[in-house]
């Protein structure tokens, strides 16, 4: 079931694409100079309902499932958005699956509207500098003082963080030498990023500059109880519901920032005429195009093969990660091919090819290794020993 297959699929992408080409390359490229948060981009997808694509109607959204968020966030990056189009409003796209499927009524009630109409804006505080991939090691800690929790901690690669006014926060509310085990313990919250007590860095890095990253240094933040989704202990449990779904939509955007930069090498390949004769009809050129072309679409089947397991509500964890895996590299090959077509101005910014590069090494590193991954696809596919 993918886009070009299925009616109302398509129906969405190509709504998506037309309001996208509001925002065109020059847009982004002129983003990625200035570094300003694209706000006037997500109120234009808020305005359109877009961002309540996989939220319960009961709380505003359209409740149309994982395979439309996954059309939606191709469309974004296919359009030239790339990385930092999906970035931007990823998660008040499906980051607070948590709150709909642990969270009381009242605090659905509460919570879920305003980020729909992005009235409120969240982020992630969950990667820790000192635990990495190691997320059951957090070491942020909630303590309750009999009236509140009381947070202390670091978090890093925070997005949008200067920009929020919540975030989904995780901690630890006993100690890892009181639990059973390292995932016992933890607790998940959606509260308020108070400043007064929440310092916010940004961390300079090579791609993305328009969607911020940040350290998060937190000094007795003041949590209430209602803040607490679901029980105390089982924060951790909660965020892994909803991985399968984080994953088919990073494998969906990568092929399409994948498809983006390989349209872009493609019509230079046509038009660019060396030795009287286009490069494109060169087959050191063609040959690594054609190879993206079949390794992106590839990985789309994967990723939409996943994205139908997991709305008819099967277990899809193999198919999501191998999705992932698959995007990435094919999306970063096909973002190098494109760069690599290009020649000398495949370095040059107005051609956007080497932009798309450095945002495709985002999610070939994150938010899981391709390594872990494959460790991943090693035990449960094959059977083989736990390696790490």
């Amino acid at each position: 079931m993918i886009p070009d297959d299925n009616p109302d699929l398509k129906m969405i992408r190509d709504s998506v694409l037309r309001l996208c080409s509001r925002f065109d390359d020059q847009y982004w490229l002129e983003r990625d100079k200035d570094g300003r948060y694209p706000e006037d981009f997500c109120r234009a997808l808020a305005d359109d309902g877009w961002l309540g694509i996989a939220m319960p109607e009961a709380y505003g959204g359209s409740g149309l499932g994982i395979a439309a968020a996954a059309t939606l966030v191709q469309a974004i990056t296919e359009s030239g958005a790339g990385n930092a189009g999906f970035a931007a409003v990823g998660i008040g796209i499906f980051g607070l699956n948590p709150v709909v499927v642990f969270g009381t009524e009242e605090q659905k009630q509460a919570w879920l509207p305003p980020v729909v109409k992005r009235q409120d804006i969240a982020c992630f505080a969950v990667t820790e500098p000192n635990t990495g991939l190691d997320t059951t090691r957090l070491k942020t800690r909630a303590v309750w003082d009999g009236e509140r929790y009381v947070v202390n901690g670091e978090k890093i690669w925070t997005s949008t963080a200067q920009v929020c006014n919540k975030m989904l926060l995780i901690a630890r509310t006993r100690d890892i030498s009181e639990t059973a085990k390292p995932i016992d313990g933890l607790s998940l919250f959606y509260t308020d990023l108070d400043r007064k007590y929440c310092d916010v860095r940004l961390i300079e890095k090579m791609g993305r500059k328009c969607v911020d990253s940040n350290e998060v240094f937190i000094d007795n933040l003041p949590v209430p109880k209602e803040h607490l989704i679901g029980e105390e202990g089982k924060g951790f449990r909660y965020l892994l519901h909803g991985l399968n779904a984080e994953r088919i939509m990073i494998a969906a955007s990568m092929v399409g920032l994948g498809r983006c930069a390989l349209q872009k090498a493609a019509t230079y390949a046509r038009e660019r005429v060396v030795f009287d004769r286009p490069i494109g009809m060169n087959q050191s050129i063609q040959h690594p195009l054609a190879e993206s072309w079949a390794e992106l679409e590839a990985a789309n089947l994967m990723a939409f093969r996943a994205a139908e397991l997991y709305d008819a509500g099967k277990e899809c964890g193999l198919e999501a990660n191998a999705a992932k895996y698959l995007a990435a590299e094919a999306a970063f090959k096909a973002c190098t091919n494109a760069v690599m077509t290009h020649g000398g101005m495949g370095y040059a910014k107005e051609f956007h090819v080497e932009r798309y590069l450095r945002e495709s090494l985002i999610h070939r590193l994150a938010p899981i290794s391709p390594q872990l991954i494959l460790c991943y696809l090693a035990e449960r596919a094959l059977g083989l020993p736990k390696s790490y």
